[in-house]
């Protein structure tokens, strides 16, 4: 089972940073107005999702990916707490997500325990 998911992590991981490419305009509203180079930002999470999510499946590279994965979480935090506070409308809708922006914020911490299951032998 933990190698299933491994593969299901990896493939979340390439899957939603390839997305970062294809649709870049979707991730901006994400951006706190503090952050300067907001689609730099956009592009460079977009490739350490799918650079982490490739090395995960790597036996020698997989630790290092998983807290390289835990890292990427914790910065990416500020964006999604951003969203929650100001009820940002994402992915072309007129409206914010209201109460469910706040749901996904402890849905953060699932994907770091996730992440950090690879850290160990």
């Amino acid at each position: 089972m933990k190698r299933a998911l491994l593969w299901v992590m990896a493939a979340f991981y390439v899957l939603a940073g390839i997305n970062h490419f294809v649709q870049p305009g979707a991730y901006l509203p994400m951006m706190p107005p503090y952050l300067p180079w907001h689609l730099a930002l956009v592009y460079l999470s977009g490739v350490a999702e799918v650079g982490l999510g490739i090395a995960v499946v790597i036996p020698a590279w997989r630790k290092a990916a998983a807290w390289g994965l835990i890292l990427m979480l914790i910065a990416i935090f500020p964006a999604n707490l951003h969203i929650a506070m100001h009820d940002v409308p994402l992915f072309g809708n007129t409206e914010g997500f209201g109460i469910w922006n706040w749901v996904r914020l402890p849905f953060q911490a699932v994907l770091i325990a996730w992440a950090w299951w690879y850290t160990r032998d």
